[in-house]
């Protein structure tokens, strides 16, 4: 099994729901999501027009950022997820540089001792209860929400998608929902030229 994910842009709404179920679902730090919606303006006015693609892990099956780990911090699991063990990480960054997608985060601080909370904003209760989940020093992305796929969930992003413009799903079965969809769609990763095989596919313009 290889875990996979498609997201079909034209019927994205760009709406953000996923972003913030990503970070609900993960209590990341402050200013850090996993889960990013990013934007970008095409054609010239009065003809320009403004495009939108979700990012996060592509979970590549050819990963640089587990090729330049120094410590075997980051790996694969038995579902092809790329994974991050942070007893081993020792937060030299080497995986951020040589991610391609900009997907990893370096953990700075927790919701504990974060400068950003000041006075009158302290962390939440929500926020200081996750704060273990992410060890300063160290670094966190997407699992595609590995906890949930073992109590038999989908990710959170998936779960919440409004328009149900993603699929997860196996890569290896050629029987899956997520398969068909990507040969009938035509869907093809983002930046595929890197040669990093991605797990994530995209149907639409981006």
């Amino acid at each position: 099994m290889r875990y996979g994910m498609l997201i079909d842009l034209n019927k994205c709404s760009a709406c953000g729901a996923c972003v913030i179920a990503c970070k609900i679902e993960q209590g990341t730090p402050h200013q850090t999501y996993w889960g990013n919606l990013f934007y970008k303006e095409v054609g010239r006015y009065p003809f320009a027009k403004r495009r939108h693609i979700p990012m996060a892990c592509m979970h590549c099956a050819d990963a640089p950022c587990v090729k330049e780990c120094p410590t075997k911090a980051s790996y694969y699991d038995e579902n092809g997820l790329v994974l991050v063990d942070a007893d081993k990480c020792v937060g030299c960054k080497a995986c951020i540089i040589a991610c391609p997608y900009g997907a990893r985060h370096f953990n700075f601080s927790t919701p504990i001792n974060n400068p950003y909370w000041g006075k009158g904003q302290e962390a939440t209760p929500f926020a200081l209860a996750k704060a273990d989940c992410h060890r300063p020093g160290t670094v966190g992305k997407c699992t595609f929400c590995v906890g949930r796929l073992q109590e038999n969930k989908q990710p959170a992003c998936v779960q919440t998608c409004i328009v149900n413009c993603r699929i997860f799903g196996d890569l290896d079965d050629p029987n899956s929902e997520l398969v068909k969809q990507i040969h009938e769609k035509d869907a093809v990763p983002l930046h595929s030229e890197l040669g990093t095989k991605p797990s994530v596919y995209y149907v639409g313009e981006f």
